[in-house]
């Protein structure tokens, strides 16, 4: 049997895109997610996205890490997006449904997709650091030079730490500048660095806004594969109208033999 799966990328942050609409991919097959997001011996991916048939919404977005974990993505989210519109079950428009949810999303003609998180009603500050959840868990500790620290040996210090161990958090590296951050992320699921986790800029977009005690705006956050931005709004209960923006591209179009 063959897959036809086709591969995108948001701002460096990869996935295996698949159909499912008509249920040709049997989703508790753990070893085959796994095999195909391999790097080394399958197609190489952040996670793999399977696209299915959602009755009252457009579409239905199953994600997986690639160690076959499930959690939200917010560039798979964007990505799943930009797919949909190619399979012509979207147009400029979507409401779907993901691991945390509904969302709602925009697709521009340049393939700029906008997608609403949901709102954000707290937010835990330490010394040094912010802890957020944006659909996934996310420690975001601030430091002078982001291009040195060694993001792997660090991340996975947090990530392993006694508090988060048993159910694990995304670590994100973050420079704040007045109108601009500069992150990355080691990323729970992938366990590893990973170019750019959409749930994690918004997180430290966030954490910027909380730092400067803004009520609105929009901010620049330049990860290792590239530039989203996020606007939002905040009041007496905590942060909404968020929308994490950028880019999602095609890749390429390819068959897995199973």
């Amino acid at each position: 049997m063959k897959l036809t799966f086709y591969k995108y990328q948001g701002t460096g942050n990869d996935f295996v895109m698949i159909d499912n609409r008509e249920g040709v991919f049997d989703k508790s097959n753990i070893e085959l997610i796994q095999k195909m997001c391999d790097r080394k011996f399958g197609i190489g991916a952040d996670g793999l996205i399977l696209i299915e048939n959602m009755n009252d919404l457009d579409f239905n977005m199953v994600y997986f890490n690639s160690d076959g974990s499930q959690s939200f993505c917010g560039n798979g989210s964007r990505c799943a997006v930009a797919f949909a519109k190619f399979l012509g079950i979207i147009h400029s428009q979507a409401y779907f449904n993901s691991t945390d949810g509904e969302h709602e999303a925009w697709i521009n003609a340049n393939g700029e997709v906008s997608l609403k998180m949901h709102d954000v009603a707290a937010i835990e500050k330490g010394d040094g650091y912010y802890f957020i959840n944006t659909g996934s868990p996310h420690y975001i500790e601030e430091v002078k030079n982001v291009k040195e620290i060694n993001v792997y040996e660090k991340g996975k210090e947090v990530r392993y730490n006694d508090r988060f161990k048993a159910e694990g958090t995304n670590v994100n590296f973050v420079k704040y500048n007045q109108e601009e951050i500069d992150i990355r992320t080691y990323e729970r699921g992938v366990e590893d660095e990973t170019l750019s986790c959409g749930t994690g800029v918004t997180a430290a977009a966030l954490s910027w806004a909380d730092k400067f005690k803004l009520t609105s705006g929009k901010v620049k956050v330049n990860s290792q594969g590239g530039e989203l931005s996020v606007a939002f709004k905040r009041n007496e209960n905590g942060f909404n109208d968020i929308w994490l923006i950028g880019p999602a591209t095609f890749v390429f179009k390819g068959e897995y033999k199973v």
